[in-house]
C-alpha cells in the first residue's frame, strides 16, 4: 500500500498512447541503447544491503581477492535474508547461518568487544568473510575460477574441490555456486547499462489487460478472488505469464536482477517504493514501468489497477528482471 497520486484524465490518455508505442518499439531500439554491456561492478547497489550492515559488508567483502562486497551480500541474503535471528532446522544460526561446530572453529570477534557472538552481525558478518577467505586459501592452487572454487569449498568442503580440481560434480554444490554468483548481480551497482528483459513487453501486456481491476490485499488474481491483485501479486502474475516466477513479496522481487538507474529505465522494469530509502528489505510497493515516467500498479484498498507516476519522494529504485536472477532467489527468506 502506498500514498495516492491523482492522474488527470488527459495525462492518462496520453500515457496509454505513449505506452503502446513504446512497448511495441522497445526491443527494436533496446540494442542501440545497450552499448557495451559489461560485468557487474563490485560496489553495492543502492539500499540492497540494510543500512545497519552496509559498512560491515563493504569492509569485510574486500577481505581477499576471491570475495567482494556484492558476493558477500548475496551469501548473507541467500542464507538468512539479512535476519540476525534466523535459525534453521539444521541448527544453523544467525545472519550468516553458522552451525555450532563451524562457528567454534571459524567464528571471530569482529567488533573487538571481547566475545564471539553468532547472533551479533558485528561478529557474524566478519566471520563469514573470514571463513570464505580461509577456504579460498585452502583451494588457492586448484585450477579454475578462484571465487567458484571458494564457494564450492563452502558447500562441499575444500577436500572435494581439491580432489576434483575445481567445482565438484555434485548437483547441490553446482547449484550453490550458480545461485550465489547470479545473486551477486542483484547486489552490485552496475557499471554499465544492463540488458533489457526479453519478456518485458509480455509482462506489460498482461498488466495492461488488468487496468481497472479493483485492488485486493493479498490478491493473486485467482478466480475465487475475483481476479483481483495487490501490488506484488500483479507483478508476480505479469512475469509468470511470460515464464518467469518471482517471489510473492515486493522486497524479494527487488533481487530478481540488476538495478538500472532512473535515467536508464526501460518498459518492463520493476519500480519500487519505500519509506526507508536505505534498505531494500523495507520496500512496501512495486509497479511495472511503462515509460514516460509512469507505471502500472495496484496501489491500495479502494483503488483500481491504473497508471501512476513513479517520480515521488518514496521512489526507491528499479530492477531489470532476468530469468536467471528470478531462479536464483531463495524461497525461504
Amino acid at each position: 500500500m502506498r500514498k495516492v497520486w491523482i492522474v488527470g484524465t488527459a495525462a492518462l490518455a496520453g500515457a496509454v498512447g505513449f505506452v503502446l508505442l513504446l512497448v511495441v518499439g522497445v526491443f527494436v531500439i533496446a540494442g542501440n541503447l545497450m552499448n557495451g554491456v559489461g560485468g557487474a561492478g563490485k560496489a553495492l547497489a543502492k539500499g540492497a544491503v540494510p543500512a545497519a550492515y552496509q559498512t560491515l559488508v563493504q569492509k569485510w567483502g574486500n577481505l581477499c581477492p576471491a570475495l567482494n562486497p556484492a558476493l558477500l551480500a548475496a551469501q548473507l541474503y541467500q542464507e538468512s535474508g539479512f535476519n540476525p535471528n534466523a535459525k534453521s532446522p539444521a541448527k544453523a544460526e544467525g545472519i550468516a547461518q553458522f552451525i555450532p561446530g563451524t562457528w567454534a572453529t571459524h567464528g571471530i570477534d569482529g567488533d573487538g568487544d571481547g566475545d564471539r557472538d553468532v547472533w551479533d552481525p558485528n561478529d557474524a558478518i566478519p566471520s563469514a568473510a573470514s571463513y570464505d577467505c580461509t577456504l579460498a586459501g585452502y583451494v588457492k592452487d586448484v585450477p579454475g575460477n578462484a571465487t567458484h572454487n571458494m564457494l564450492a569449498a563452502y558447500n562441499a568442503g575444500a577436500y572435494a574441490v581439491i580432489k576434483y580440481k575445481g567445482v565438484p560434480p555434485y548437483k547441490e554444490t553446482q547449484n550453490y555456486v550458480r545461485t550465489i554468483t547470479t545473486l551477486e548481480d542483484s547486489f552490485a551497482a552496475p557499471v554499465n547499462r544492463v540488458d533489457p528483459s526479453r519478456q518485458a513487453a509480455g509482462a506489460i501486456y498482461f498488466a495492461q489487460k488488468k487496468l481497472g481491476t479493483p485492488y485486493l490485499w493479498g490478491g493473486n488474481g485467482t478466480a475465487d478472488q475475483g481476479g483481483r491483485f495487490d501490488c506484488s501479486g500483479l507483478t508476480k502474475a505479469a512475469y509468470e505469464s511470460v515464464g518467469i516466477v518471482l517471489p510473492r513479496v515486493a522486497n524479494d522481487q527487488y533481487n530478481a536482477g540488476p538495478h538500472p538507474k532512473r535515467e536508464e529505465l526501460l518498459p518492463g522494469d520493476l519500480v519500487f517504493f519505500s519509506d526507508d530509502l536505505t534498505n531494500s528489505r523495507a520496500i512496501r510497493h512495486v509497479g511495472i514501468y511503462v515509460g514516460g515516467g509512469y507505471m502500472i500498479d495496484a496501489p491500495r484498498t479502494g483503488a483500481v489497477i491504473r497508471f501512476d507516476p513513479i517520480d515521488t519522494p518514496d521512489y526507491f529504485g528499479a530492477t531489470r528482471v532476468t530469468e536467471d536472477g528470478a531462479k536464483a532467489l531463495p524461497t525461504t527468506v
